[in-house]
Parts: C-alpha cells; sequence; structure tokens
C-alpha cells in the first residue's frame, strides 16, 4: 500500500519534489482485515486530499478471502510454508503460523476427493500408467510412498490427469486396487495400456481388464538393457537395438532380434534375454500404423507429467504427511493441465484406425 501510495503521489516520502505538489501523505489510520482464518489490524496510508485507492485491499474491503487463493496459488509452485509466511508478512503485514498456512491449504482436500471419485468416460483407447516415489513422515518415521497416476487418451482426444493416488511402495496388489478404482468410476473399456517394464505390472491390469492390449515402454527397456553393457560396446550394441525398434514391420523386427540374439547373447545374455522374454508386450506397437505406434512406444507423456511433478516438490526432501503431498501434486496438476488444451494430431484417422482392430469398442461410446 505505502508503494502504491508513492506512485499515486508520484514522488517519494520526504523528497523535495513533493513541495507545493497539492498533495502529501497524511499518516495512516488503523483498519482489520479478514478472512475465513484469520484476522489482523494493518495501518493503511492515505493522502491528504482523500483521492488514494489502494487496489492490495480496496477503502471499503474489509474481507480478503482472496489472500487465501494466493496462499494456496504459493503452495502450488512447490513455496514451503515457511516461505509462505515470509511472503504473506512482506506482502499484506500479517503474521500467519506455519500451521495456519497449512489449515488454509486443507481447505483444498474435500475438493481433492471429489475429483478422484469424479465420474469417468466409459471408454479410454490408450491410457498410461507410472508410480513416482516420495518420502513422507508416518507414524513417526521416514517411509517411501508411491504415487499411482493414470495419464488418459480420452474420446476428446486430450491428454489428462486421470487418478493420482498415494500408496505404499509400487505393488501389483495396489496397482490392480487402482484399476479397480477405474471400474468403480464407470470405466467399462481399455483398448491399449502402455507400461514401464515391471514384471508384475502386466497381470494386475489383464486382471481387471482382460482384452486389454499391453504395451511395454521401449525407452525403459533399452535403459534396463544398456546398465550391463561395457562402455565399450555401447554404440555397436545400441546400433542392433536401434535396428529392432526402428524396423517397419514385425517381421522385420524379429529378424534383428535374432541378430541380436546371435551378436551378443553369450557376451551380455540378461540384456538380450530380457528383450527376448518380454517380446511379447514389447512389439505390441508393430500391428498399428505409424501415427499411432507413435503414440504407444513410448510412455514419454507421463515421464514429462512427472518431470513437472519433480519441478515442484524439488525443494520439498520430506513430506509431513501424505495429504501435504497430495496437495501439492493435485495443484501442481492443476496449472499442469490448464496448459493441455490441443488435441492428438490426425485424431479422426486414429479412432476409425484402432475401431479396425477394436471392433466396435470405440465407436458404441462416441455420442
Amino acid at each position: 500500500m505505502k508503494a502504491e501510495l508513492e506512485e499515486h503521489l508520484w514522488y517519494k516520502k520526504s523528497s523535495k519534489d513533493g513541495y507545493n505538489s497539492g498533495d502529501s501523505r497524511n499518516w495512516t489510520y488503523k483498519k482489520k482485515v479478514r478472512t475465513t482464518s484469520w484476522e489482523a489490524d494493518i495501518d493503511v496510508p492515505r493522502d491528504r486530499n482523500w483521492d488514494f485507492h489502494p487496489q492490495v485491499i480496496p477503502r471499503f474491503e474489509t474481507n480478503t478471502s482472496e489472500v487465501e487463493q494466493k496462499i494456496i496459488n504459493m503452495y502450488a509452485l512447490g513455496l514451503t510454508t515457511w516461505d509462505i509466511v515470509n511472503h504473506v508478512q512482506d506482502i499484506y503485514w500479517a503474521n500467519i503460523s506455519a500451521s495456519m498456512v497449512s489449515s488454509i491449504t486443507d481447505k483444498i482436500l474435500p475438493e481433492i476427493k471429489e475429483w478422484q471419485s469424479r465420474p469417468l468416460e466409459k471408454c479410454y483407447p490408450i491410457i498410461y500408467l507410472d508410480a513416482i516415489h516420495y518420502n513422507v513422515k508416518s507414524n513417526g518415521k521416514y517411509e517411501n510412498k508411491a504415487v499411482y497416476i493414470i495419464i488418459w487418451i480420452g474420446i476428446s482426444w486430450r491428454k489428462d490427469v486421470l487418478s493420482l493416488i498415494v500408496g505404499e511402495n509400487e505393488s501389483a496388489s495396489f496397482w490392480q486396487k487402482v484399476c479397480n478404482d477405474l471400474t468403480n468410476r464407470w470405466v467399462a473399456d481399455i483398448m491399449i495400456a502402455c507400461i514401464d517394464g515391471l514384471t508384475w505390472f502386466k497381470d494386475a491390469i489383464k486382471n481387471v481388464f482382460p482384452d486389454i492390449e499391453i504395451q511395454r515402454c521401449i525407452i525403459h527397456q533399452i535403459r534396463s538393457s544398456m546398465k550391463y553393457v561395457n562402455y565399450k560396446d555401447t554404440k555397436n550394441f545400441m546400433k542392433d537395438l536401434k535396428s529392432i525398434y526402428q524396423a517397419d514391420t514385425l517381421e522385420s523386427a524379429e529378424s534383428w532380434l535374432e541378430n541380436l540374439q546371435k551378436n551378443w547373447a553369450k557376451k551380455y545374455p540378461i540384456s538380450v534375454n530380457s528383450w527376448v522374454n518380454n517380446w511379447a508386450d514389447l512389439s505390441t506397437y508393430f500391428v498399428y500404423p505409424p501415427n499411432i505406434r507413435k503414440i504407444i512406444y513410448t510412455t514419454n507423456t507421463i515421464e514429462g507429467y512427472n518431470r513437472q511433478l519433480r519441478k515442484v516438490t524439488k525443494t520439498t526432501s520430506v513430506f509431513p504427511t501424505e495429504d501435504s503431498l497430495l496437495k501439492l501434486l493435485y495443484l501442481a496438476t492443476k496449472n499442469i493441465t490448464k496448459k493441455r488444451t490441443t488435441q492428438v494430431r490426425d485424431r479422426g484417422n486414429i479412432i476409425w484406425q484402432l475401431e479396425s482392430f477394436f471392433p466396435n469398442r470405440i465407436t458404441k461410446y462416441l455420442d
């Protein structure tokens, strides 16, 4: 408000520029402002002509509930509660506690529960599933918690976050619980699921959606297999891998897979066998045309989302509660999804192409 008054008067306090200007500072007056959580007495600066109208808190306004929204917005950017306390004190001259900041942000918990249980579309052609891990204080000790994430491409062909659930360490039983939650929210059919390389992941999904096609992430598979390759052989081994996953047809890819076995099976059996043993789930995308392959061969869609979450949470090494973690991830998700307004390219052709692979499983839901 002092800055606003200085701009209104166009000269700084005690400056000679204000002599005979026709207006000047005229002390302050007390004003009590309140939100739904706290009250504060502030000193409002005024001018002698009484034509100064502050914008931060308008002249006759006493309810500053918008301050709460600003606190929530700061929390969504990854600021700690103590950072928010300091910012509020600097901006509004109001003394609030860290616990009060937590109380204000707790008000979005009912909104989160409503969002987590909202009805979904009946059909999702493509979904991406992954988990991201955080340290959370629980029962007086620090535990590693998994946040189970599902991103979908729905009938509207816009990428969006379907589910955010905080649970125990990543396991098949909990993933099956997450998938069951989808059916409870009216999801009847899913065509393709893109997942990472966890061995039990496929069974957990198929127990709930038996007709679903599984595509394991090629990028995850490459990273996993390259861990066992000597750096001297990295270039040649990677060249053979590219011949496999960049092949034009399934037959060509299988031919290059045999070449990989011939060249490297004796030297790097673990790396080669991981491709051979999981080939059924790694090669799913070869069945589809190039525009669909580009969407499903990797989980980069959800990996990009995870990177944005880590950017917000990187300042917090340990979360005091599961709710504090969920609040931050939900608010960050809202900010991320605001930017996702474009639809998948060539969506019209993709719909009819998928319909040819999954007859009568998509078009019946298009209305």
